[in-house]
């Protein structure tokens, strides 16, 4: 659903373009690192195609981002992005790249849906992830059902950029990425039932997250 941007280190970056195998299915909240593709193999706009090669052997290759990690990959960073409930006003992209949802209302500022890349923030920071984009493991998970949670546990990353109390899935041996923080709702001490308040707020209701403090530099 969406990466919620709290007290964030400094600024993102958004230069680099997304795998195009991954660019859809994109949550935001994913732990995310850096990979390599041949040149020709992988969709990019215009200035990413045209900068950045690298030469191993006689194959050009072009940097994107991942979020499948592997033992050692750095750096890592948080992915900023989500094609459902994404943005200021939690629209919903439907169709191509004209970043509107159906009632015509501007989404936010997903990046991937515009330029195919991916804003990441690598500084230690405080962040929150909606539930959808976590371990669901009711008993193990990133879940307010898992008992054994507690502010300041330590969180790993999946090999599928998932974040998981649970070390035994972590992509990377005991490698703690983030702490948790809390489980928050919207955080309004407004009454007013969102669906009296707009027809876009309503996909708001119900929306739950973890707060998160990412800890990995590169």
């Amino acid at each position: 659903m969406a990466l919620i941007v709290k007290i964030p280190g400094a600024q993102p970056i958004g230069i680099w373009d997304g795998l195009d195998s991954q660019i859809s299915s994109y949550k935001g909240g994913e732990v995310v690192t850096l990979t390599s593709v041949a040149l020709a193999a992988d969709l990019s706009a215009a200035d990413a195609a045209a900068d950045g090669y690298l030469l191993p052997g006689s194959v050009l290759k072009r940097t994107v981002v991942t979020k499948t990690l592997a033992d050692g990959k750095r750096p890592l960073m948080l992915a900023d992005e989500g094609t459902a409930f994404y943005g200021t006003v939690f629209g919903k992209v439907v169709g191509g790249t004209t970043g509107r949802d159906v009632a015509g209302q501007q989404v936010g500022t997903n990046t991937a849906n515009r330029t195919g890349k991916i804003t990441c923030w690598d500084k230690p920071g405080l962040y929150a992830v909606t539930l959808d984009a976590v371990d669901t493991n009711a008993s193990t998970g990133l879940t307010i059902t898992n008992t054994s949670l507690d502010a300041g546990s330590p969180l790993y990353a999946t090999t599928a950029g998932v974040l998981t109390p649970n070390s035994a899935s972590s992509f990377e041996a005991s490698l703690v990425v983030a702490r948790f923080c809390s489980f928050e709702s919207s955080g309004s001490l407004v009454t007013t039932q969102p669906k009296f308040v707009s027809a876009l707020n309503a996909q708001k209701a119900g929306l739950r997250e973890a707060l998160i403090r990412f800890e990995i530099e590169s």
